[in-house]
């Protein structure tokens, strides 16, 4: 925790005269590396590899236009008005039917409507964590949920995973040493489907497993699933929350599978739960966007919906696909995971090489990553970097992965000149096999 005698280097000056009286949490506040590389990765001569911006472009801008139209001439003045707390019952119907394909069991009751699932992150994590509260996490894992458990003083234990997500081995291992200790685990924290930032997916045969584990320990389980029906093959994944419907929460958005400008995302919690997210949310927000809800209705209720994700299905396969050939084709010492489905490919660099160290080359040639630093709560990482292929076309993929093999080849130079030593093995996801790249 920050000392708040102790402003450090230009603060409690003119800069910031009111450091002293920021509360405790405040001081680990810090911006995230990927918004850090907003502003550089945003220039048109960069290609951008490292935000996991869906490509909006692919949606019926037309017919969108036309259904917000029609929906502020017909129902502008509930549009423009305060709702629920809970959300507007006609989305929470229409969620359900979103989830059924993913075999998640929940009554419209049970669903509270957020300002994206970022929102429902922040109000679970409110609700639970107290300061020094454990959360177990993925290693690596989403880097905006490792924001959140920071800014109310979580303190994150990551469990590994390898090419078919958490290992259920190795969790039970976690939980139960933590328990030994002294130290319960409020939640445990997964993205089970096309994991950000590796790119896995929680085997099948293990999704019965994690449940009993965590319900074993008496862990709820946090499970936050924005990119479940982008699997390339068209197939989803059983959900936890099915498995379990008492011990899960579970997060949705229509930020991947529709537009993030919307800024509705949704949790299901068991009856006690949701109630306490109701109350969280009205006192953040008094209620989320009915603009926002409704046009999300309306898009649910006019366009073809489920056709739309089958088009992104096949336009991220592509960028996909892009995207490990050029890896196979210019940076084949590396290795890297296969996704199934979602944004982004978790690559591992070859042994001496720092992806955060090596970041500036790399804007320099006009490449932009996210190292794999910004995905741990403790430091781990440096030999990793996330890719993200949702967003360039899939010649720019191959132009941004060419220009990455330049900046890597040259600190490899460096390195056998150099000499500075060897990252050696990074705990969280191990190294695919060959075969596995």
């Amino acid at each position: 925790m920050a000392d708040r005698t102790d402003p450090g280097p230009g603060r409690g000056t003119r800069l910031d005269r009111w450091h002293s009286s920021y509360a405790d949490r405040a001081h680990g506040m810090r911006s995230s590396e990927i918004r850090a590389l907003f502003a550089v990765a945003s220039r048109p001569e960069v290609v951008s590899l490292a935000g996991g911006m869906p490509y909006i472009a692919g949606l019926p801008m037309g017919t969108i236009a036309e259904a917000t139209e029609r929906l502020l001439r017909e129902r502008g003045a509930q549009a423009l008005q305060y709702g629920s707390g809970q959300g507007e019952p006609e989305l929470r119907d229409l969620i359900i039917e979103v989830m059924d394909l993913e075999g998640v069991e929940a009554h419209p009751d049970d669903v509270v409507v957020t300002t994206g699932s970022q929102q429902a992150l922040d109000i679970v994590t409110r609700i639970f964590i107290n300061p020094g509260d454990v959360i177990v996490a993925e290693a690596p894992s989403y880097v905006g949920a490792l924001g959140v458990f920071r800014s109310y003083q979580a303190h994150v234990v990551h469990a590994p995973m390898d090419s078919g997500g958490l290992i259920p081995e190795s969790l039970d291992e976690t939980l139960g040493a933590l328990r030994r200790t002294g130290r319960p685990v409020k939640f445990l924290y997964t993205v089970p489907n096309f994991h950000n930032p590796a790119g896995v997916t929680l085997a099948a045969d293990r999704r019965g497993r994690i449940v009993e584990i965590a319900a074993r320990h008496g862990v709820l389980i946090l499970e936050d699933n924005p990119y479940g029906l982008l699997g390339f093959d068209g197939d989803t994944q059983p959900s936890l929350q099915g498995l379990n419907p008492e011990g899960v929460v579970y997060l949705g958005s229509f930020s991947k599978t529709f537009a993030p400008g919307y800024r509705v995302g949704w949790a299901v919690a068991p009856h006690a739960v949701r109630e306490r997210l109701v109350l969280a949310t009205e006192s953040s927000i008094l209620c989320p966007s009915m603009m926002a809800q409704l046009s999300v209705t309306t898009y649910l209720n006019t366009c073809d919906w489920r056709g739309q994700i089958k088009v992104y299905r096949e336009l991220y396969r592509e960028r996909r696909d892009a995207a490990l050939s050029a890896l196979a084709e210019f940076i084949p010492e590396a290795s890297w995971t296969v996704p199934e489905g979602g944004f982004y490919t978790w690559v591992t660099l070859p042994d001496g090489l720092d992806a955060k160290a090596m970041l500036p080359r790399a804007i320099t040639a006009r490449v932009a990553y996210v190292p794999g630093t910004a995905f741990y709560a403790d430091g781990q990482g440096s030999g990793h970097l996330r890719l993200s292929y949702c967003y360039p076309p899939p010649e720019r993929i191959r132009e941004g992965v060419r220009r990455l093999a330049g900046v890597v080849s040259g600190e490899r130079e460096l390195v056998e000149i150099f000499g500075t030593g060897s990252t050696g093995p990074i705990p969280g996801i191990q190294s695919p096999a060959p075969n596995q790249r």
